[in-house]
């Protein structure tokens, strides 16, 4: 009789078990199918970091002289605009060059690249050794390269300035004066950029040696209704 009563603990542990095992896949979810995420929203940091709102793509009322399809590089204020059309631009957050690393003047995007390898001058090389940090000759493309998912190359006369308008990897560095004197933005943003601004697009930068007056523009704020609309 005592034998036949554990056999009976025994089964009803063993069918408890299995009901609460049973009951918690039941209420345990699926993995949700959906679309892959885009290489260009993975950041190689443990709590990804967005920059102040105030950076984020916004459509903007925006008066110029300059046509559409331009870009207006204002890197005091740490925003690039493209030139929708009359009265109208999208802005942009982007990061500047670093004291020392600022510049100005009137260049073109001479080529494009997505996921672009990384070439650091040796200029660059030799003046991060001295601080024993030693840099790649060329680094691959990839979510940990510097110029991140797209790659606009600025050319004056035909010749490459080694300047880029370029994605990054570390976002929460827009709006701070970080780089050597590119214009680096968010992934998201490069890549909405580099579908619009086509090889040949006059790329105008404000920075030290501006002088006022030389190009005008007068960002008027959010465009309420193209940013709930769009157009």
């Amino acid at each position: 009789m005592k034998f036949h009563a554990s056999k009976v603990v025994a089964i009803a542990v063993a069918a408890s078990t299995i009901l609460a095992a049973a009951g918690a896949s039941a209420f345990t979810p699926a993995p949700a199918a959906g679309p892959a995420v885009k290489s260009s929203d993975v950041v190689l940091v443990a709590t990804p970091k967005r920059p102040a709102k105030q950076y984020w793509r916004t459509k903007v009322r925006f008066r110029t002289d300059e046509a559409p399809g331009t870009i207006i590089v204002d890197t005091n204020n740490k925003f690039l605009y493209y030139i929708d059309g009359p009265n109208r631009a999208t802005r942009y957050g982007i990061g500047v060059g670093r004291d020392g690393f600022g510049w100005s003047g009137v260049v073109k995007v001479g080529r494009k690249a997505e996921w672009p390898s990384w070439t650091p001058p040796a200029e660059m090389r030799r003046r991060e050794a001295a601080k024993g940090r030693i840099l790649p000759i060329t680094q691959e493309g990839g979510i940990d390269n510097p110029l991140g998912a797209r790659a606009m190359y600025l050319y004056k006369g035909g010749r490459d300035t080694i300047f880029r308008i370029h994605g990054t990897n570390q976002p929460w560095t827009i709006g701070q004066n970080m780089s050597s004197g590119c214009i680096r933005m968010m992934n998201d943003d490069v890549e909405h950029l580099y579908d619009r601004a086509d090889v040949g697009t006059k790329v105008i930068v404000i920075g030290p040696g501006s002088k006022p007056g030389d190009t005008y523009f007068d960002d008027r704020g959010v465009d309420i209704f193209r940013q709930i609309f769009g157009g």
